[in-house]
């Protein structure tokens, strides 16, 4: 289980890397607790898939936050429901919805969808729907933010990483080595990291600013006569 954080100069870092059972509740309890222990403040938004561990439990310790769902994630176990023969059509239609500019036009494409393949195939469009807030939470979040908040791509490029490295010592390790030699293999990946995009704009996201599909919302003045 991986949890990686962004401060306030845009840098991204591991904050966990540990080993768990099957993504429970419990391991998640063992992570965030530990993490909350070290000092971490409340996150403005927390950005994973449908692992039902992690978020019922950030609920219970941080509650203020908000949660976005993993699009990529999301797609694949929408087509998934889907025949081989209906996944491009439905894919893009899914693009359309989370790369749209703006909230009104996400919304749209998100119903369209909704109306083309709910009679067919119900198990696909619920999937859809039942995680609707969350999926569109980065609406609130500066533009420049967004690449980086609608899906978990940095944690699963890391994993790759990771992976290609593990696989080749798989049974030649005990579990304590094991799991070091994955902190490492993943402080490595670290290093090679980008900033956030957009990182001066935290400052107002830990403030509160209001904002509208990306962008700061500017109150008009109003000048008495």
């Amino acid at each position: 289980m991986v949890i990686i954080g962004v401060n306030e100069r845009g840098q991204k870092s591991f904050l966990a890397n540990v080993d768990g059972v099957r993504e429970s509740t419990q391991s998640w309890r063992d992570v965030l607790l530990k993490l909350k222990s070290r000092g971490m403040n409340v996150p403005q938004l927390a950005i994973g898939d449908g692992a039902m561990g992690f978020w019922a439990f950030i609920d219970g310790i941080y509650p203020q936050t908000r949660h976005q769902r993993c699009w990529v994630h999301k797609t694949a176990n929408i087509l998934n429901s889907l025949p081989k023969s209906s996944q491009p059509k439905a894919k893009d239609a899914i693009h359309e919805i989370w790369q749209a500019e703006t909230k009104i036009n996400a919304e749209k494409a998100f119903e369209l969808f909704i109306k083309t393949y709910q009679d067919k195939y119900p198990k696909a469009t619920l999937s859809l729907q039942k995680d609707r807030e969350e999926l569109m939470a980065f609406y609130d979040f500066p533009a420049k933010h967004w690449q980086s908040i609608r899906t978990s791509n940095l944690i699963e490029s890391t994993f790759g990483t990771i992976r290609h490295r593990t696989k080749r010592s798989k049974g030649c390790l005990n579990r304590e080595v094991m799991l070091h030699k994955m902190f490492k293999l993943g402080q490595c990946a670290e290093k090679n990291w980008r900033k956030l995009r957009g990182f001066d704009y935290l400052a107002k996201v830990m403030e509160g600013v209001q904002l509208s599909d990306g962008i700061e919302v500017i109150p008009e003045i109003r000048i008495a006569a």
